[in-house]
């Protein structure tokens, strides 16, 4: 099996894997994660599903990552475009159950953070470029020396008051997910022994560079 394919396939495994966390956060029936509060929030307001939110919003993402200096990989554009796909599959074919009650919504939250943290080891890991929220997370941290859990929960805190603000209600999960998904993503990374900002990217301008050089050469 070649390198590159091994490396799409980790990464569509990882986005899978963050799907599948959010689609657990979302049936927990607790209140949405506060950037699916935000996602449910525009979707409301436009009339469109809530991951073609989570595409449109990924996409101002990537243009914010590329002002803060953070170069775009295939996996930035196929993070923007494919969690949103699979988010709505997940959720449209029922196979992620609805929780009745609150424990049980406590613990499907607790299981789609943790999914969330599996996810971003496995496609940062693939090397071809942070998604759109991730670049965003590891651009601010470079920037500001904070640690992981301290950046993720400003940026959960800060589009959880957008959603608000576009009328979405917020609730006990909305708040559990904005002061602990930072951590457990944290204690993911750690336990998988995983430093996102060790990882070394393959972007799309080194491919295109490379693009220019072949036909240079063979022209």
């Amino acid at each position: 099996m070649s390198t590159i394919l091994k490396k799409l396939i980790r990464l569509f495994l990882g986005l899978w894997f963050c799907a599948m966390g959010i689609a657990f956060m979302v049936n927990a029936k607790l209140g949405l994660s506060p950037w699916d509060v935000l996602h449910q929030g525009i979707a409301n307001k436009i009339g469109i599903t809530i991951g073609t939110a989570t595409i449109a919003v990924g996409l101002i993402l990537v243009i914010i990552d590329v002002i803060l200096g953070e170069k775009i990989g295939w996996g930035t554009v196929l993070n923007m475009i494919f969690i949103g796909i699979f988010l709505d599959i997940i959720l449209f074919s029922g196979l992620i159950p609805v929780s009745n009650n609150l424990v049980f919504g406590i613990v499907m939250l607790i299981i789609g953070m943790t999914l969330m943290g599996f996810g971003m080891v496995l496609y940062l890991g693939s090397g071809l470029g942070s998604g759109p929220r991730d670049g965003m997370m590891i651009a601010f941290q470079k920037i500001t020396k904070k640690p992981i859990k301290v950046v993720r929960g400003t940026m959960e805190i800060s589009a959880l008051i957008l959603g608000y603000l576009l009328g979405e209600p917020v609730g006990i999960g909305t708040l559990i997910t904005a002061f602990c998904l930072g951590h457990f993503i944290q204690l993911v990374f750690k336990i998988c022994n995983f430093k996102s900002a060790n990882i070394k990217h393959r972007f799309i301008y080194q491919d295109i560079e490379y693009a220019k050089s072949y036909l240079s050469k063979n022209t």
